[in-house]
């Protein structure tokens, strides 16, 4: 790393958030093709292979992260990154004439290596910046991210031009050939206009480098950023086809919805470098998984109707039913009205629902000439809850979730150089690689949960479970430091604790 900032340093950190925000663009890119291909009929896969599809980009990404890291490390980030995004644009292009599931999972394994593009431009930039700075410009670097929300925006948009609003389905495969020359010109522009900087590092063996990943700590690291980037990138596509689904919005409205998920997300990650610099990691990622926890717990339930019995109607007395209608029941002399509709579900979906709205009402399970007992059933009860989950305020949750993890993003990030300074490349990869199996693994078993329950919220109540493990192992680990610093301290609360209970 440097002892300053110099004008080299900002302008290596422009061309890597340049580069970075194109490889993330290409890397999300089927979120949107697959949803247009299955909506369309073009092909017929379902939610599994949906989720296959979308996730085996993200593998590659992930695996090769470590890989990409270390030979950052060896070779510095010009030639790795350049190479790298002129290599992408092959399967990219290829990716254009695919005519089969397997077939485009082969292209997609391909394009899929623009993932490892974060691995290299956090190595890369962690050496042009002294360590006080590295979480805002890593934060910066980071805002990259916002590459899923230009897939997700223009992606919809291009692909009705592209195939002439649906009448021209085979126009789908221009959009492949519009990313791989968006690669090749990027990684040209790359390598003319970089200069190559190695760590200090760079006689250190295989052995050395890989000796952090021994550590625990590491694989907390990883599991934090598997929750704050790889579910920010699984839904960064997921949330498409939900939209499509669950809401009925068309193509173009979801990737604009998305986008709004992706883009705040991918900015703010620079605001959390800063908020990691000024109040720590540690305090940042209490408040990310905290948020997290809450956020999903709202988007569990599901937009639902529920009818269930309710109170109904019992006879005072015997007798003879003489008169049956909408409004009562008569037995003998007795009148029994009875509980109408209100009209509170009519035209239910033209209204803006927040809370679940009820609707109670009876009907008669008798007719005219009946003889009834005492305490016999005269009219049923039915109560009907109906919840919209309306989808602005989803989309408000989804926009708040996605800019939290954002923060969160950074704030992993933050504590990397914090503890191994001198293996951000290795480190920063491996965190990276669980990272991005977050996004791989996540949206085949998002997949897997839609098929085996019927409910899209079941992604959400993965991700309740994901956060609440994430903050209760955080705050674990902070409990056993503060008790390894001042252990007197809490034999003290232990026996406050023991007297209180005895």
């Amino acid at each position: 790393m440097q002892d300053a900032v110099t004008g080299k340093s900002r302008k290596i950190l422009f061309f890597n958030t340049f580069a970075f925000t194109i490889c993330f663009a290409a890397w999300m890119l089927n979120g949107v093709l697959v949803t247009f291909l299955v909506d369309n009929q073009v092909f017929d896969w379902g939610p599994v292979q949906y989720g296959w599809l979308m996730g085996i980009p993200v593998l590659t990404g992930a695996i090769f992260r470590l890989p990409a890291g270390i030979l950052t490390e060896k070779y510095g980030g010009k030639p790795v990154y350049g190479i790298l995004l002129l290599f992408c644009a092959i399967p990219m292009y290829l990716l254009s004439f695919a005519n089969s599931y397997a077939t485009f999972a082969a292209a997609s394994f391909g394009f899929g290596l623009t993932g490892v593009s974060f691995a290299i431009g956090i190595a890369f930039t962690s050496v042009w910046y002294p360590k006080k700075w590295q979480g805002t410009a890593l934060g910066i670097f980071g805002a990259g991210n916002a590459g899923a929300a230009l897939t997700t925006l223009l992606a919809p948009t291009l692909l009705n031009m592209l195939t002439d609003n649906g009448t021209n389905l085979a126009g789908w495969r221009t959009l492949p050939k519009i990313y791989a020359v968006a690669l090749l010109v990027t990684g040209i522009v790359f390598l003319l206009f970089t200069e190559n900087k190695k760590p200090q590092l760079t006689d250190t063996t295989l052995k050395a480098l890989l000796r952090p990943l021994k550590s625990v700590r590491v694989w907390r690291f990883g599991l934090f950023y598997f929750l704050v980037f790889g579910c920010f990138v699984a839904f960064s596509q997921w949330l498409v086809p939900y939209f499509v689904n669950v809401y009925a919005l068309p193509l173009v409205t979801a990737g604009f919805l998305a986008a709004l998920f992706s883009f705040p997300s991918g900015v703010i990650r620079a605001f959390g470098g800063w908020m990691s610099d000024k109040w720590g990691a540690r305090k940042v990622m209490y408040w990310v998984f905290g948020a997290s926890v809450v956020i999903s717990f709202l988007l569990i339930v599901p937009q639902m109707e529920i009818t269930s019995p309710g109170r109904g109607i019992l006879a005072r007395g015997t007798g003879v039913v003489t008169a049956v209608s909408p409004s009562g029941i008569t037995v003998g002399d007795v009148e029994y009205p009875l509980l109408q509709p209100q009209g509170k579900l009519d035209n239910i979906d033209e209204r803006m629902l927040i809370f679940p709205t009820k609707e109670v009402w009876q009907e008669s399970v008798v007719q005219v000439g009946d003889q009834v007992s005492k305490r016999q059933l005269l009219a049923k009860g039915v109560t009907t809850i109906y919840f919209q989950a309306n989808v602005w305020v989803f989309a408000v949750l989804v926009i708040l979730i996605g800019s939290i993890w954002g923060i969160g993003k950074a704030g992993v990030y933050k504590y990397i150089p914090d503890y191994f300074p001198e293996e951000v490349g290795v480190v920063g990869g491996m965190v990276g690689v669980l990272g991005g199996l977050g996004g791989f693994v996540c949206p085949i078993l998002f997949g897997y949960l839609l098929e085996g329950t019927g409910l899209w919220t079941s992604a959400w109540m993965f991700m309740f479970v994901l956060s609440l493990t994430c903050l209760l192992w955080l705050h674990h680990v902070v409990r056993s430091m503060e008790r390894e610093r001042d252990p007197e301290h809490f034999r003290r609360i232990e026996r406050v604790s023991g007297q209180s209970t005895s």
